[in-house]
């Protein structure tokens, strides 16, 4: 196995218009990756998609050739639990309780779940967006226990709670230990957060880091060294903390194959380590 392939996990979503789930795998799986959060995107891998059979086939697939899921990730761009109409709420629940239950039938440790989205021009007060990321959380977190997952929600900068500060202090009150945090640090740079403060201050519930790069001017997530993310003063920071999960490249280009290699590669140059400790 290539060192860099040993030392970071990959996320599809670069993937999702060209490849079903399995075939992704398999195609990361030639070069060398072996640990793997996929997107829930139509015909990628989407739960009302994925009969029974397929997941037990997709599980078995996993299994066979070593390969490991440590997350689903829902992008939360069509659903929004935190909005202001009953009707997006339920069904954005909705899509959610299936996405946990396709996470327990592939015994994937979590699901990755936006806090919810404000109106940029006149959003809700927070108490009730909170008020509504709750309920979602009443009705998520049991879910995901009953089928053994958890549910980790993300730093998102277009969300309501967008930031390290505000998002570890709404769990901290909802006060459920079973409720993790994903970390993206092009999130939070784009948010204009030092990621290093930010790793710190969700240290307790922090379950992943998303690794990509973005400036402040334009959102995204491209290849390692193309943006103003610091990756070299991060390493540091999760020795500090204890972090023992792979960190998660999650590189959405036109080219994801030669930018996920390129993004591992210049990593492995600032520091990061060429044997990740996820396995």
């Amino acid at each position: 196995m290539p060192p860099h392939a040993a030392a970071f996990a990959v996320n599809t979503y670069a993937y999702v218009l060209s490849h079903s789930a399995k075939d992704c795998l398999a195609h990361l799986a030639a070069q060398g990756h072996a640990d793997f959060e996929l997107v829930l995107f139509p015909g990628h891998l989407w739960p009302s998609e994925t009969e029974a059979s397929a997941r037990r086939s997709l599980r078995s697939h996993l299994a066979s050739r070593q390969l490991r899921l440590i997350t689903l990730n829902m992008p939360n761009i069509d659903i929004n639990v935190a909005a202001a109409s009953k009707e997006m709420r339920d069904y954005s629940l909705s899509q959610l309780s299936d996405a946990v239950v396709l996470a327990g039938d592939l015994g994937v440790p979590g699901l990755i779940v936006g806090p919810g989205k404000p109106n940029p021009l006149f959003p809700l007060p927070k108490a009730r967006m909170m008020g509504y990321f709750y309920a979602a959380l009443d009705r998520l977190a049991p879910l995901a226990e009953r089928c053994g997952t958890q549910i980790w929600i993300e730093n998102l900068p277009f969300a309501f709670l967008p930031d390290a500060d505000k998002l570890a202090a709404a769990l901290d009150q909802y006060a459920n230990p079973s409720v993790g945090i994903v970390y993206d640090v092009a999130n939070a740079v784009f948010h204009r957060e030092d990621p290093s403060y930010g790793l710190e201050r969700v240290r307790d519930r922090l379950r992943l880091v998303h690794l990509s790069d973005t400036g402040h001017e334009v959102y995204r997530h491209d290849t390692v060294g193309s943006g103003i993310v610091p990756f070299a003063a991060l390493p540091p920071v999760l020795a500090k903390i204890g972090y023992a999960e792979l960190p998660m490249l999650e590189i959405i280009t036109g080219t994801p194959d030669i930018d996920i290699q390129t993004s591992a590669e210049k990593l492995i140059a600032m520091g990061w380590p060429a044997q990740g400790r996820g396995r």
